[in-house]
């Protein structure tokens, strides 16, 4: 084989598996169905190479081919298509010793097909039939341009198989070759053919209602064109053939479908492709059936017609150029103008186009309404509608409502209506113009409102002392209420849309004429209404002085602002009480006042009106309250201990002790106080100064306090003849007491009694020589022995002297 079909058979490279001794390796590198190219790696001291092809299921003998030691690919002939060869490759050296070898199986490619023949159906492919190759498992059509500027393959499993992908009416070159594992076959032996012609590009029309206009450009190449339509829904056929390539259809059915199909044949009389079209002729012309004014707050039409075979769509066209469109049997056209004379037809569309218009239908639309209404009221309550007249019209229905619901209408050719009108209320007037055709859509209202009533329940009344509230209920047609209160040359207004205003700061015990005036922004104010009298609070009084007169009334002087029959009252507010005064003059007074409080005085003026506001307030404070309880307890014979329980409202105190001798004083914010300087056996009148933070003090008297009797002085002890002990003293009170007379000794204490006036006590001494402790007390009213008089210490000898000695004085303790 030579080098160049070596290069033609690396489009079919197999690999194959080998096994090898030494290094040495085999590749199968192309098949055919005769032969079979090797390539192996070299071996280093190979001279040459030898390659054997033996069958392996087949009793046929094996063929070798012998090659160069430079040669690494060679080719072994003369093999049996479809046949399982084992390949062996011999590395030798000079001497024909197998240096290395290896080995490997493959298949060689089926027989080559024959062809039996070959033709076009379609301008773009060939159908090629050919004899089967047995062991083959697909075949593989060529296609070739005779300019060879054209080259395609397509794998098929059996035959016939066709080629695509052509060119129209063009000749090709054509050849099979068979497939199997082991590779393809060498292409057979080729054959020639030509595509077909094209079908022609069908263009199609339909200009009228039973006709099809069939056009298309000439196909090359062709020399008859052959052309065949069908009805929808039919099987009759129409077959035309010509040389032209424009065709009519005439008397065909209108809105119907008709298919058809085109073809053209070559010189070789050859039938191409064939394309179909479908073509609906125009729609039959609709017929308008009923034109209708439509109700409803836009003017318009609604038409309606006969539906036709075949179309899709309908526009209804007016004379002055409206339309509107839609599938079904009606449509509306909107808006319509008043009052006027029009017609209208209605065209039906398919596909193809439109039908012809229909026959006019003529229609008339509602009169225009009245656009200018006005009312006429001569005199009170005497009312006319009035209007300008309106073309086309024959007759008017007038409407007159008023606000309350309360309706009237009047049918008239004229161009007024009367109604009777009341004060106090709005009527809405509207005019509707009828003809044959009905009533205009819409009519304009006309508000008329007649001058609002005087209210007729007016109530004022007084809700502060400078304020006075009007109430009424509303009345018909006011928009807005005008409130004045006229007091000689001063008058107050308050407008107000709401039945009910305030008329603040007027003066006070002022009356004043209170007028409702009814108002409406058309007609006005209604100044004939009756005014209302009504009188203010009276002036809030003044406090000028407060007085104590005693120790719990007080007097308070106010001003008299208003006149003569006012009553005042004036009211103390304390924490927990409150004491009220009325007068009829300037003064009021307060008794019973309780003490150590402070109150708030307010005076306030009552007439039959109502009362003022309260006059500035001030303050009252009554004077603290004495304490309750007042104890005086002697401490010592010239000290004393004066406590007491708290008084309302004082937070010092003052307390004091007075007798003929003289006083004695304590000034505290405690209730308690040590006073000393006290004499002894004297009565003490008790007085207390309550004083509060503010200075208002309170003189309190209590019942009187005694101090207790005097201790006697020149106490001395005695040892009589008898061996008794007799004790005397000298008495300091000026009023003469019993006394006692207590011996304490260390071997025995003895008491004795002495009545009043006497100055001495004996004793009977049951031991002499004794020391003894010798106390003498006065003895007061009810058995209470004084208890700050002091011991004396005297030692008593045994008889042979007849005169006691003091050997110490001391104090005692007192408890």
């Amino acid at each position: 084989m030579g080098l160049h079909r070596i290069k033609l058979l690396l489009l079919f490279t197999f690999t194959g598996v080998c096994t090898a001794q030494n290094d040495i390796t085999l590749s199968i590198f192309t098949v055919t169905s005769k032969s079979m190219t090797v390539q192996w790696s070299g071996h280093s001291g190979a001279s040459s190479y030898k390659i054997t092809a033996t069958p392996k299921n087949s009793p046929e003998q094996p063929v070798f081919a012998q090659f160069s030691g430079n040669t690494v690919m060679g080719s072994v002939n003369s093999l049996s298509p479809n046949t399982v060869y084992t390949m062996q490759l011999e590395a030798m050296d000079n001497a024909l010793n197998v240096l290395s070898s290896a080995e490997t199986v493959e298949t060689t490619a089926p027989d080559v097909p024959s062809i039996d023949q070959a033709y076009s159906k379609t301008s773009d492919s060939i159908t090629v039939e050919f004899a089967r190759v047995s062991g083959a498992t697909s075949y593989i059509l060529r296609a070739e341009s005779k300019t060879g500027d054209f080259f395609l393959e397509t794998a098929v499993t059996d035959s016939p198989g066709t080629v695509v992908g052509l060119q129209p009416y063009t000749d090709y070159i054509l050849s099979v070759m068979s497939v199997n594992s082991g590779g393809r076959s060498q292409p057979s032996y080729p054959i020639e053919a030509r595509t077909v012609v094209i079908a022609p590009k069908l263009n199609t029309s339909s200009a009228s209602n039973d006709s099809i206009l069939v056009t298309w450009p000439p196909v090359e190449h062709a020399i008859l064109y052959k052309l065949i339509m069908i009805r929808e829904g039919s099987s009759t056929r129409l077959v035309l053939n010509t040389t032209d390539t424009t065709v009519k259809f005439d008397n065909l059915e209108s809105g119907t479908s008709y298919c058809i199909k085109g073809m053209a044949w070559d010189a070789e009389g050859r039938i191409g492709d064939d394309l179909t079209v479908c073509q609906i002729t125009r729609p039959q012309t609709p017929d308008v059936t009923h034109v209708q004014v439509t109700p409803g707050r836009s003017l318009g039409i609604a038409v309606y017609w006969m539906m036709v075979q075949g179309a899709t769509s309908y526009m209804g066209l007016t004379s002055n150029g409206q339309n509107c469109s839609t599938k079904d049997s009606y449509c509306y056209i909107l808006p319509q103008e008043c009052g006027q004379n029009h017609s209208v037809y209605v065209i039906a569309y398919n596909e193809a186009g439109p039908s012809s218009p229909s026959q006019p239908a003529a229609y008339i639309t509602y009169p225009c309404p009245t656009e200018n209404i006005w009312v006429e009221e001569p005199t009170a309550g005497n009312c006319s509608v009035v209007w300008e007249n309106v073309p086309l019209v024959d007759y008017y229905v007038a409407f007159i409502k008023r606000d309350d619901g309360t309706e009237k209408s009047c049918n008239t050719t004229k161009t007024t209506c009367q109604f009777f009108c009341m004060c106090g209320y709005t009527y809405l007037t509207s005019v509707f113009p009828y003809n044959q055709a009905g009533t205009s859509l819409f009519a304009h209202v006309l508000n008329y409102t007649t001058i609002p009533c005087c209210p007729q329940d007016v109530t004022v009344k007084l809700v502060s002392t400078e304020t006075l509230e009007v109430m009424w209920s509303p009345v018909k047609g006011a928009e807005l209420y005008e409130t004045t209160a006229a007091h000689t040359n001063n008058v107050l207004h308050c407008n107000d849309t709401s039945p009910v205003c305030a008329l603040s700061d007027l003066s006070c015990n002022t009356p004043y004429s209170v007028t409702v005036t009814p108002c409406s922004e058309l007609r006005g104010c209604n100044n004939t209404c009756t005014p209302h009298k009504h009188e203010t609070a009276p002036c809030a009084p003044e406090i000028l002085d407060m007085t104590q007169t005693t120790n719990s009334t007080y007097r308070v002087l106010i001003t008299t602002p208003n006149s003569p029959s006012t009553n005042y009252t004036i009211s103390a507010t304390g924490r927990y009480d409150k004491y009220l005064c009325q007068s009829i003059n300037n003064s009021c007074e307060f008794t019973q006042l309780p003490c150590g409080s402070i109150y708030e005085v307010i005076a306030v003026a009552t007439t039959a009106v109502g009362k003022s506001l309260p006059g500035y307030s001030k303050t009252l404070e009554t004077g603290p309250c004495c304490p309750s309880t007042v104890n005086v307890t002697q401490v010592t014979q010239a000290m004393t201990n004066v406590t007491w329980s708290p008084g309302t409202g004082a937070r010092s105190y003052i307390a004091t002790l007075r007798s003929p001798h003289g006083e004695a004083k304590c000034h505290t914010l405690d209730s308690n106080c040590l006073m000393g300087c006290i004499t002894c056996g004297t009565n003490y009148s008790v007085y207390m100064d309550a004083i509060s933070s503010t200075g208002h003090k309170s003189l309190c008297q209590y019942q009187g306090f005694s101090t207790s009797a005097c201790c006697p002085t020149g106490v001395k002890l005695y040892r009589r003849t008898n061996n008794s002990l007799r004790v005397y003293w000298r008495s300091s009170s000026p009023q003469a007491y019993n006394h006692t007379v207590e011996l304490y000794g260390t071997g025995a204490n003895y008491t004795c009694f002495a009545d009043a006036g006497s100055m001495y006590c004996d004793i009977q001494e049951g031991t002499c020589g004794d020391v003894y402790r010798v106390v003498v007390a006065p003895v007061e009213k009810y058995g209470v022995k004084v208890t700050f008089c002091l011991p004396r210490t005297y030692s008593v000898p045994c008889p042979g002297s007849n005169a006691g000695m003091v050997i110490s004085r001391r104090r005692r303790s007192v408890k």
